[in-house]
């Protein structure tokens, strides 16, 4: 098991998991402190709306400025699945990032809990579905909006795309704000498990929790995938399964005429196949009608010069006989 575990073990990792636990603690805590504000309505007021979008998504912008050095600043589980399907993080190492970011969110809800005036508490910004809502309508609605949070992540953090660079941390702000703005009167617009976790443990409150966890997280996958192989693919991935589409049927003929045998009016009878198997077979007439090529035979004296004693004759005719050398000299 600690074989197992040996490379995420390291004073860099650990560095991350800390981070990680860091950064969405101040996200939580953050971004939890504007829900006290909420009306307990069925439906916040556009202010209030506003006021909660703002404060999640200046505070995601905020902690990937400032952690997307040291761990990458995922901050979110969902986003941590979809860098291992994308196959950008290793599974040991994505187990420790998620449960930093259970931790961190936990504890930013409990220390939200402790400052907070008992006059002024409440239920500490719990995701809770609409009753205007179904389960699967809110299903797909942490579905869609976890979607454009993912696949804005993997866009802005792509190396490829250098031309928005030092935007990443704003345009991920962004797609919070946005998803918020949309499904907070539905859903609660969790888009992030460790998020919805938090105040979930604080109140113990667990209808529907699942729902936080099954949306965000297939929206990730979804997103991841579209991304990476349809969207913005590998080179590599693209050469093996889409080289052969990307050529027009033109050039493609053109490469294949190029490896035919030249045209038979404008050579000799004799073509390249009937060379070479002179060549093999010791033909040297043949082989001599070439236009391309030119077989010299070696002139070889009659009779081989005996080093040998008269005495071992005999022994001599049973060696291995001497085949004539050529030197061959081929001019395309």
């Amino acid at each position: 098991m600690m074989f197992a575990f040996r490379e995420v073990l390291t004073k860099r990792f650990l560095r991350a998991i800390a981070g990680e636990f860091v950064a969405t603690l101040i996200f939580v805590l953050l971004g939890l402190s504007s829900t006290k504000w909420a009306e307990p309505e069925e439906e916040p007021q556009s202010s209030t709306l506003l006021l909660i979008s703002l404060c999640f998504g200046l505070s995601v912008t905020t902690m990937v400025y400032c952690f997307s050095h040291i761990s990458g600043a995922h901050i979110n589980p969902a986003v941590t699945v979809a860098m291992v399907f994308s196959r950008k993080m290793n599974v040991d190492k994505a187990f420790f990032y998620m449960a930093a970011q259970c931790l961190g969110a936990t504890a930013g809800t409990a220390i939200l809990y402790v400052v907070t005036p008992k006059a002024a508490g409440g239920p500490f910004g719990a995701t809770e579905l609409s009753a205007s809502i179904s389960l699967l309508q809110g299903i797909a609605v942490e579905l869609l909006i976890t979607f454009q949070l993912v696949f804005t992540v993997f866009a802005t953090c792509d190396p490829r795309h250098s031309e928005l660079q030092g935007c990443a941390a704003l345009a991920i702000g962004f797609a919070v704000a946005i998803g918020h703005l949309f499904a907070v009167p539905y859903t609660g617009a969790s888009m992030n498990p460790a998020r919805s976790l938090g105040p979930a443990i604080m109140a113990w409150n667990w209808e529907y929790h699942w729902v936080y966890w099954v949306g965000p997280i297939t929206g990730a996958l979804i997103a991841a995938i579209m991304y990476k192989y349809l969207c913005h693919p590998h080179l590599e991935f693209k050469e093996c399964v889409l080289g052969e589409f990307s050529k027009d049927t033109a050039e493609k003929r053109e490469e294949t005429e190029s490896f035919h045998i030249p045209d038979l009016d404008s050579s000799p009878r004799v073509g390249w196949l009937e060379s070479l198997r002179a060549f093999h077979m010791d033909k040297a007439e043949i082989a001599e009608a070439k236009p391309f090529s030119t077989i010299d035979e070696k002139t070889e004296p009659a009779e081989p010069v005996r080093v040998c004693p008269p005495d071992t004759e005999k022994a001599e005719k049973t060696d291995s006989i001497d085949y004539p050398q050529y030197d061959i000299k081929l001019k395309f």
